[in-house]
């Protein structure tokens, strides 16, 4: 059976951002179009701008970040395709964050530790396949045992009122996974207020109305850069006016 082969420069144009022409980190999707950059250069981008990069649509005339999402279906592509990629930006993150003084998110950390099993598995042969794969669930299962909380970057949030027209929460301090979406916010403030819809709701930050899909990951790097924990979200009726 023939087979060909394709050199990685010949599919390099559709795995780069148009951005900064290097290899997609943290691929993020304009809905609009369907064109794909890093999500770093994407948001810098529509800070000045609401148009997509590549073919000027405009994405949305006030609040283009809201139209944009996590592509990561692109991103597994990439890391596949683009020896050591992976291995190398979780490493950078690493670094970032001993070198402010902050302790490593445990997603980043997983990441490594998969992509180092991987990686060990493949050059000590398939012999030993089997042997990693039950290493590798022995220390899930530990990790399991020694923390009751998921191993994934946790945010502390504050969920204030900001209209007359809904109560306050008795417990307005809460900490979830930072990739929890604004949604899910939502349906927990409807519950807890026992609305019949969370799509009465509306959540804001820094005044601004948050998309629904954004993970909260996302609106603190994005809505919350530089700013001291926990993350300060008003909600309100969708009808009420600041």
């Amino acid at each position: 059976m023939l087979t060909r082969k394709i050199k990685l420069w010949d599919i390099n144009a559709h795995i780069t951002c148009r951005l900064c022409n290097g290899y997609l980190i943290d691929a993020t999707t304009v809905t609009e179009c369907l064109h794909t950059f890093c999500r770093s250069c994407l948001v810098k981008y529509l800070e000045e701008n609401n148009t997509c990069p590549t073919c000027r649509i405009v994405i949305h005339q006030s609040h283009p970040l809201q139209y944009i999402g996590h592509d990561r279906t692109m991103q597994d592509i990439v890391y596949k395709l683009v020896p050591g990629l992976q291995e190398a930006e979780m490493k950078k993150q690493r670094e970032f964050y001993h070198k402010l003084g902050m302790e490593v998110p445990g997603d980043i950390k997983g990441e490594t530790c998969s992509a180092k099993q991987h990686l060990d598995s493949h050059r000590n042969g398939e012999t030993k396949a089997d042997e990693s794969t039950n290493k590798e669930t022995a220390e899930e299962k530990q990790e399991e045992d020694n923390d009751y909380h998921r191993s994934d970057e946790q945010v502390s949030i504050c969920l204030e009122c900001n209209s007359s027209k809904l109560r306050g929460l008795k417990r307005k301090w809460i900490r979830c996974s930072a990739q929890a979406t604004v949604l899910h916010l939502k349906k927990f403030i409807a519950k807890k207020l026992n609305l019949s819809s969370f799509n009465e709701l509306d959540i804001l930050c820094n005044e601004e109305i948050l998309g629904k899909d954004h993970t909260l990951k996302f609106v603190v790097v994005t809505r919350w850069r530089f700013k001291k924990a926990p993350l300060l979200l008003h909600y309100r009726p969708k009808m009420d006016l600041l």
